[in-house]
């Protein structure tokens, strides 16, 4: 008999029906060979300073840094029951092998082992690793399980992270609530990230306004304007000489070609469901992953915007069908290499035969969005012609532009998500040396504009590629950034729950306690590039290349130094 465990109820469900478990016990499935129980989340904590000593209860300078020697886990107690159930069924003498089924990542793979381990199980382990909840894709998963070691760096990754997180929690925030008679609260990723709104606020409140001048022509078929003139008196001079005529001095036109975008990960759904419908990062995950386990799109929490090449078969017959799509792009979309553990977000073949007036809403927006970015990314290019014309008056250049769309290819299937705009203006036909009668002349008096506050769309595009400055310029290089795209939703909650952050519209700014917490902790808490740099780590020590030891050790270290600055 094989144990599974999925890690919520309804996954068990949907698996158990699959593979025939369909008798229903106290907490767990079972027939055919098999039993399928669950977690409800993270069954399994890292435990409070105080199991190890209940002079922790109280905070005080004098016992920082806490670093224990052995970490103690505990069972969560809204969840006692579920785990005794799996602790029952995983040293059950019926059991031969136990199958890991929780969501295959990181997290997952905590959820799992933490409960493996604090159950004491010494049964094989073998793992469930699949990218779609379809009944295909599960059957496929079960003939193909792999050994439970092969992710034993994925969890020394996932321990790293955890322990981590509560080194510098109970450590850092104990010691600034201690320094501060406040009770603070500090995060190995919410820190900086905190840090970035704070900076991004304050470089608004303190953004010095500039007045500057522009010249503005309205001709017979066009107005033509200046760039910025920054002196008024030359900006008047230049309105008083110019006459009733004048001579165009160059028509530029070039063709314009946009390439598509990829197929989204989590991170650019996120950012474009915020931007588009005003979905926060958490609403966006939480209806993916709904979708998932209704079986309507892949895998969610995935870092990857490209599909891996044994696809290319399946995609193009079931699910771009007979569309006309761009096979030069097949091999940019479809790059193996590019795939870390799952692929790019992509609808489930299974779900072009669903009824969506059956789901939510806010569900089918977010599939919709899914599909139709697919069907973008191999789309062909957006032509468009562009024309500029530019009239030279005393050293001045006056300018129009415009453009007309020659062919919208991959655009037709993003048009709904796009800003009504007035439409481009479409420029008379001229040539170099032709007249244009000036019917009205004006000085327009404008301000340079200060930053924007930070968005949900924004801080995640400025988390995913913190530390890493090349992303900026659209450089494709290994991500660093902040957070994983599985937690950033969290992260920026958690910030808004503890009152360090606050939500305005859509803007998200620093509340008056996240401002004092970023004015008191040491710069290496709150380091973006540090914390990217971790991250880095993190991903090193689920290849192999790097070790959970070292890892903590440098952290550890870290702590210390920042525990005897203080207490000097």
């Amino acid at each position: 008999m094989k144990l599974v465990i999925a890690e919520k109820p309804s996954v068990a469900i949907s698996i158990a029906k699959v593979i025939g478990a369909n008798k229903k016990k106290d907490g767990y499935y079972e027939g055919n060979g098999y039993r399928v129980s669950w977690c409800v989340g993270h069954l399994i904590q890292m435990a409070n300073p105080d199991a190890y000593d209940e002079k922790y209860v109280k905070w005080n300078m004098a016992d920082l840094p806490i670093i224990p020697s052995d970490y103690k886990y505990e069972v969560a107690k809204s969840t006692r029951k579920q785990f005794n159930i799996l602790k029952k069924l995983m040293n059950d003498k019926e059991i031969d092998a136990v199958i890991n089924a929780c969501d295959a990542g990181r997290e997952g793979e905590a959820i799992f082992r933490f409960v493996y381990n604090e159950a004491k199980c010494k049964k094989k382990m073998k793992r469930l690793w699949i990218s779609s909840m379809e009944d295909s894709a599960i059957k496929e998963g079960f003939d193909n399980l792999k050994d439970g070691k092969d992710y034993d760096n994925l969890f020394e990754s996932a321990q790293a992270r955890a322990i981590a997180d509560w080194l510098i929690g109970m450590n850092i925030s104990r010691l600034y609530s201690c320094l501060y008679k406040q009770n603070y609260s500090v995060g190995r990723v919410q820190t900086p990230i905190l840090t970035m709104i704070v900076k991004r606020d304050d470089e608004i409140a303190n953004y010095q306004k500039e007045k500057y001048y522009t010249v503005e022509l309205s001709t017979n078929g066009c107005s033509l304007s200046t760039d910025r003139i920054d002196d008024e008196v030359a900006a008047e001079q230049l309105l008083n000489l110019v006459g009733d005529k004048i001579e165009i001095t160059d028509v530029i036109q070039k063709e314009k070609i946009t390439k598509p975008d990829l197929p989204f990960d989590l991170t650019t759904l996120q950012r474009e469901c915020n931007k588009y419908f005003g979905y926060s990062a958490k609403q966006t995950l939480d209806y993916a992953q709904s979708l998932y386990e209704n079986k309507l799109i892949t895998y969610p929490r995935t870092d990857s915007r490209c599909l891996t090449e044994d696809m290319i078969v399946s995609t193009v017959n079931n699910i771009l069908g007979k569309n006309d799509f761009d096979t030069e792009r097949i091999k940019v979309v479809f790059d193996s290499k590019k795939v870390t553990d799952h692929h790019a977000i992509i609808p489930t073949v299974s779900s072009l035969s669903e009824d969506l007036s059956n789901i939510p809403e806010s569900e089918a927006k977010v599939y919709r969005l899914i599909s139709n970015k697919l069907h973008a990314s191999v789309g062909y290019p957006l032509i468009e012609n562009t024309t500029k014309i530019v009239a030279s008056f005393d050293g001045f250049e006056f300018t129009s532009s415009g453009k007309v769309i020659k062919d919208e290819g991959f655009s037709k299937y993003l048009k709904e998500y796009k800003p009504k705009k007035s439409e481009d203006a479409v420029l008379p036909d001229v040539s170099i040396g032709d007249v244009l009668s000036i019917e009205n002349k004006e000085i327009k008096e404008k301000f340079t504009q200060p930053p924007k506050h930070f968005t949900e769309d924004t801080l995640l595009k400025s988390m995913e590629i913190a530390g890493n400055e090349a992303l900026e310029k659209g450089v494709e290089v290994e991500r660093k950034g902040l957070g994983t795209p599985a937690t950033r939703a969290g992260i920026i909650e958690n910030l808004i729950y503890k009152g360090f952050v606050e939500r305005d519209k859509k803007n998200l700014i620093a509340t008056h306690k996240g401002i004092s917490l970023v004015t008191i902790v040491s710069d290496t808490f709150k380091s973006a590039e540090t914390t990217a740099k971790w991250e880095m780590e993190l991903a090193d020590i689920a290849k192999g290349k790097s070790s959970k030891e070292k890892f903590l050790k440098d952290i550890e270290s870290e702590i210390q130094e920042a525990v005897l600055k203080y207490r000097k």
